[in-house]
């Protein structure tokens, strides 16, 4: 949790969230001034993100 508000304080837009056991997944979270960050959604399996710079990563190839 600090390390969430620090971030916050810093203004990273974009914070994301990866936890490697299976199935991996990826917690996307968005700066939403002045609460802090908001929860975007966990996914597993593929995650696409347009916002800041397009990306696709094969999450479940991340456990290879």
């Amino acid at each position: 949790m600090i390390k969430r508000g620090e971030y916050a304080h810093a203004a990273i837009r974009h914070y994301w969230i990866v936890d490697l056991d299976e199935p991996v997944s990826l917690l996307a979270r968005r700066l939403a001034e002045p609460f802090g960050y908001q929860d975007l959604g966990e996914v597993a399996g593929e995650f696409v993100a347009e916002e800041s710079f397009p990306v696709r990563l094969r999450l479940d190839e991340l456990a290879e």
